[in-house]
């Protein structure tokens, strides 16, 4: 089985399984370059509060902007940044919900239609996918990179393979192990993992090379900040960052409940149609995808919100609450 195809099947069996938002392929490092293939984020205490908000992810420029929910400011005032990128934060914002646009002359101001609610996520749970063991790769050095930087509550492998003890020696003792069985949606916990620190500030290893490795400090801040990009990518991505097969044998399968799964039925198999489909398949025959409103099926199955009703009350001319 291929990676996509273990990594989705688990993702599906998560969404079902756990009431929390998951997303695949985010990246995790403050310096340098690690991206997590599955990352789990637990609803906080003010969750929906955001969910009313938008659908969407939100700048973090955008979050970070001098931009309230009283009287509306000049976009450029807002931002610390050229006015071209500020003006096309603000629009994206406006765009999504977060902000509100409001014409003074020619002029455009802006305010926040709702407080950002900074405890609206909890745990944070990074998965890291290697579906066969003895497939050569850089496990070790990515499971010791997210250990060092600490920016997850926790740190888990899942794989396909028998796990022997020689295995559990090669990775960091922190990082839980699941052997996980897509056919069957079977998932064993081999080993639990070990809570990490993400409030303490962290070491980001860079690149490592022969004799060498390059590291730099990551503060507490810097991971806060990391958590909460992480989170919002999270809340606007999902783990459906994939198209359906636009061809004859194309189809939508259900895995672990979870409809909308790419699935060519002339390889019987799941695939990833950004790479396995199109002319250089010897069975593509040109055709519409199917029709699956994944949007729909990520309401129905998360606490995601797909259409919020919106946080807005207006109490004055110039003021919301």
């Amino acid at each position: 089985m291929s990676e996509f195809a273990f990594e989705v099947a688990l993702c599906a069996l998560l969404e079902r399984e756990r009431d929390e938002i998951i997303a695949r392929q985010l990246g995790a490092s403050v310096h340098g370059r690690r991206i997590m293939d599955i990352i789990c984020v637990e609803p906080g205490p003010a969750f929906e509060k955001r969910a009313a908000i938008t659908p969407h992810e939100i700048p973090e420029a955008a979050i970070e902007s001098r931009a309230g929910v009283g009287q509306a400011r000049y976009y450029r005032n807002c931002f610390d940044m050229h006015p071209d990128r500020a003006r096309s934060v603000a629009e994206r914002a406006i765009e999504i919900g977060f902000f509100e646009r409001v014409r003074r002359g020619s002029r455009l101001y802006v305010r926040q239609t709702a407080r950002y609610p900074d405890d609206w996520f909890g745990k944070l749970v990074g998965i890291e996918n290697k579906p066969d063991l003895a497939v050569p790769g850089d496990l070790e050095l990515q499971l010791r990179k997210d250990v060092s930087l600490g920016v997850f509550d926790e740190v888990i492998l899942a794989t396909e393979s028998y796990v022997t003890g020689a295995h559990l020696n090669r990775i960091p003792e922190e990082v839980g192990v699941w052997r996980f069985r897509p056919e069957t949606g079977g998932l064993e916990v081999i080993r639990e993992p070990t809570p990490l620190d993400p409030a303490a500030s962290g070491v980001d290893i860079v690149d490592a090379y022969t004799g060498r490795t390059d590291m730099q400090v990551a503060t507490a801040a810097e991971k806060a900040r990391l958590r909460r990009r992480m989170a919002e990518r999270a809340y606007g991505k999902g783990w459906r960052s994939f198209s359906l097969p636009a061809c004859v044998h194309g189809a939508a399968r259900t895995v672990a409940g979870a409809e909308g799964i790419p699935y060519c039925e002339w390889k019987d198999s799941v695939v990833n149609p950004t790479d396995e489909c199109g002319p250089a398949c010897p069975g593509y025959e040109p055709a519409e995808p199917p029709e699956v409103d994944v949007e729909a099926v990520r309401d129905s199955r998360t606490p995601w919100v797909a259409k919020p009703k919106g946080p807005r009350t207006q109490s004055g001319l110039d003021r919301f609450l």
